[in-house]
């Protein structure tokens, strides 16, 4: 999670599904919400080039506590891969390395070699990245010409479509474990299919359950902004909205006030792992079943 936070501002808790427009990067995307929403703490959740667009959550205040879980979701994106050529930073934002014949394509063709990329595999992170080496990150050693060795990450493609072909380009959807990164995945798909390829357009449609059909453009909190910040914070989702897939226990008011105080608790039939936790009136945070009865606290908000 990329997080600031200031001695200025208000404290606001509660995640926005914020639709990121090109040409800013994430950091400076999560910037200008902020400022917005004059907000003291805010943070995003998982980079998007200045290229992409689409769904970008942003964590407020306590939220941001929660964030490793949308940190770890699983992504769906649309993206737009040319064929025939290679750039040095695997977009469309690159110089031109290389180029190669497109030779004819049929969708049947297309699809089979998509499906050869559905489940585990395994990619060799690009340098025009955010991943660090030595505390720096990739895509600034490569902007001054430094290449390092990368080792491959395993990730998972659960779906690949193919919406539309062209002369020299694919329209896919990819839905993905994190860590992908479509643009490594746009150049081995041009591999496999004899030729070059880049990425020409990327668009996140989706984290975990969370729909970029739901998120709010910055032209709407601009103009939102104007008159204050009360309409932007009924924007806001709730902090657990994050969690829905995790299971919850309810803790009766006086355990919970124990829990609360950081103390494990013995609470009867508990599920295994990791829980959302609540008093009989509001989330509470994050609890782990210790396998004797007792649950203990995680990760706790602190909103007063």
């Amino acid at each position: 999670m990329n997080q600031r936070a200031t001695t200025r501002g208000r404290d606001v808790h509660g995640i926005l599904l914020f639709d990121k427009p090109a040409g800013l990067s994430s950091n400076q995307a999560l910037q200008r919400v902020r400022r917005l929403y004059a907000a003291r703490k805010a943070g995003h959740t998982g980079n998007l080039d200045p290229l992409a667009t689409g769904l970008l959550p942003i964590c407020f205040g306590e939220a941001t506590k929660i964030t490793p879980y949308l940190l770890d979701a699983g992504k769906r994106y649309r993206a737009l891969i040319r064929l025939g050529r290679r750039t040095s930073t695997g977009d469309l934002e690159g110089e031109t390395i290389a180029t190669a014949p497109v030779g004819p394509l049929t969708a049947g063709a297309v699809e089979e070699v998509l499906r050869r990329f559905l489940g585990p595999i395994e990619q060799v992170p690009p340098m025009h990245s955010a991943l660090k080496h030595r505390g720096e990150p990739l895509y600034r050693l490569a902007a001054r010409g430094v290449e390092i060795e990368r080792q491959p990450r395993r990730v998972t493609i659960h779906e690949l479509l193919l919406h539309d072909l062209g002369a020299d380009a694919l329209d896919i959807e990819v839905a993905c474990s994190k860590g992908t990164y479509i643009r490594t995945l746009a150049e081995d798909i041009g591999i496999a299919l004899g030729t070059c390829a880049h990425l020409a357009n990327l668009r996140r449609l989706a984290v975990e359950q969370f729909r970029v059909d739901d998120a709010h453009a910055l032209p709407e909190l601009e103009e939102m902004a104007v008159t204050g910040t009360v309409g932007l914070d009924d924007l806001l989702l709730p902090i657990d909205a994050a969690l829905a897939a995790m299971p919850a226990v309810t803790l009766t008011a006086a355990t919970a006030r124990y829990f609360a105080h950081g103390q494990a608790v013995h609470v009867n039939d508990l599920p295994v792992g990791v829980l959302r936790v609540y008093d009989p009136q509001r989330f509470l945070g994050l609890g782990e079943a210790l396998g004797d009865g007792r649950l203990a606290p995680r990760r706790l908000l602190n909103l007063g």
